[in-house]
């Protein structure tokens, strides 16, 4: 009888003990997911009103399975990272600028108990010195290997790195979290049709951080994505939305359905299919952020943008114009051709073409593109501190024909100057597309600087 009445017992202590470890594997962690954004940098772009959110943390939440994860998302651009909370992951997406800061926020949670895994651009450019300030890394693109690692640390056996052996295909994409995004209506809206660029500007970093193959999204995933999304406006968050002009003209057409308005990211020879231009417009387009970079031949070709013919500028530019669309054009400052008199001579040329508006740079050697391997070993980079890899607020490096400060002049003067009352009035009238949108804009830049 007594050892009935033990066996008993010790059936029931197994039990249990199966049942709380049952328990305890169905027991949701906490992740907390941040993109990350340094006081400096935030400082200088909470003072431009156009700002959309960065697509990444949105997107990777995406895959999570709320079934086994609780999740936080927290954009730094407008919220401040909840230290006094306890979670089991933090995720953090760094790009080079913010890196540094990345490291501190990892320190301040590991110091805390919550494990740490970073992913993002500069982890997969520089992934040994990443690792030394977390407990997990993701290198290059995460479609395959964050899943992968969300079910390893759910099930308590994560490897410390997780690499992107093959080339993730973009079928099959969920639909970003766009509800964890808080404090945002009409810059929330950012979609992924495509992935990758056809060329190899030496200053890009985009060969170095992605799979070295243009790749599409299925049309009908694009579009049931952009339906998910509330607001009228959105952007295309593609590196090159012109990369394949006919998968372009065909998601276009789909799109006009939806009589949403919208922007992308193209390259200027692509714009010379006038079919291509009549499709965006009926589409809702009205805004291309178009690289320019330069009105110099020598400085375009002096960093492999020779796709870029400066002769071709002003043909182009009308025909854009001329199909209602404007042009954001996207230009640096600080190639080895540039002099002093850079500055004054893209401003007369951005006035002649009505250029619509213009995020300005400062040239920045990003880690292991070929102009950081030349200047390196050229002796002309200044500092590793990745805080001034910014392009906005710093110069990293020596430049060719003036000084860190006169370049750093030239830009702050060029800003101030084709933001002007005078600018904006002669750009208008050269351009004429979206005037009440783009006089809109241009003032709001103006307020900020």
């Amino acid at each position: 009888m007594e050892n009935s009445i033990i066996l008993q017992r010790l059936l029931r202590r197994g039990r249990n003990e199966k049942l709380i470890k049952q328990d305890r594997v169905k027991k949701r962690k906490k992740i907390l997911m941040i993109t990350a954004e340094n006081k400096e940098i935030n400082s200088f772009r909470k003072k431009q009103f156009n700002n959309f959110i960065q697509i990444t943390m949105p997107y990777l939440a995406g895959f999570i399975d709320e079934s086994k994860y609780d999740i936080v998302l927290i954009d730094e651009y407008n919220q401040r990272i909840p230290y006094d909370n306890h979670f089991d992951l933090v995720a953090i997406t760094v790009n080079t600028p913010n890196a540094v800061h990345c490291y501190k926020i990892a320190e301040n949670f590991k110091q805390q108990g919550s494990k740490v895994v970073m992913g993002g651009p500069h982890v997969t450019l520089l992934p040994e010195e990443a690792m030394s300030y977390c407990d997990y890394i993701i290198v290059g693109e995460a479609e395959e290997t964050w899943p992968k690692f969300l079910e390893d640390f759910y099930n308590d056996c994560a490897k410390e790195k997780y690499m992107c052996d093959d080339i993730p295909s973009l079928r099959g994409l969920p639909i970003p979290k766009r509800n964890l995004v808080k404090k945002r209506f009409l810059t929330k809206g950012a979609v992924i049709a495509t992935r990758g660029c056809p060329y190899k500007c030496s200053y890009c970093n985009l060969k170095q951080i992605y799979c070295d193959s243009f790749r599409t999204r299925p049309i009908e995933e694009v579009i049931e994505d952009i339906k998910n999304i509330r607001s009228k406006y959105f952007v295309f968050w593609d590196d090159n939305f012109f990369g394949d002009i006919e998968y372009a003209k065909k998601l276009m057409i789909e799109l006009r359905k939806l009589k949403k308005k919208w922007a992308a990211q193209v390259t200027l020879e692509r714009c010379q299919d006038e079919e291509l231009l009549k499709i965006a417009k009926e589409a809702g387009c009205i805004y291309f952020f178009v690289g320019l970079e330069s009105f110099s031949q020598e400085g375009l070709n002096s960093v492999n943008k020779g796709i870029n013919n400066v002769d071709k500028y002003k043909k182009i530019i009308n025909l854009i114009h001329h199909n209602g669309i404007s042009i954001q054009a996207g230009i640096i400052f600080g190639l080895d051709t540039d002099t002093k008199d850079i500055f004054k001579e893209t401003l007369i040329a951005c006035n002649e073409l009505g250029i619509d508006g213009a995020t300005v740079s400062i040239l920045t050697p990003l880690p292991r593109t070929p102009i950081y391997e030349q200047m390196k070993n050229e002796g002309r980079l200044n500092t590793t501190d990745w805080t001034y890899y910014n392009g906005k607020t710093r110069v990293a490096f020596k430049p060719k024909n003036m000084t860190e400060d006169e370049l750093y002049e030239g830009y702050i003067w060029f800003r101030k100057q084709f933001y002007s009352i005078k600018s904006i009035w002669r750009r208008l009238r050269v351009s004429k597309a979206n005037i009440l949108y783009n006089l809109a804009m241009n003032l709001g830049y103006k307020l900020s600087i």
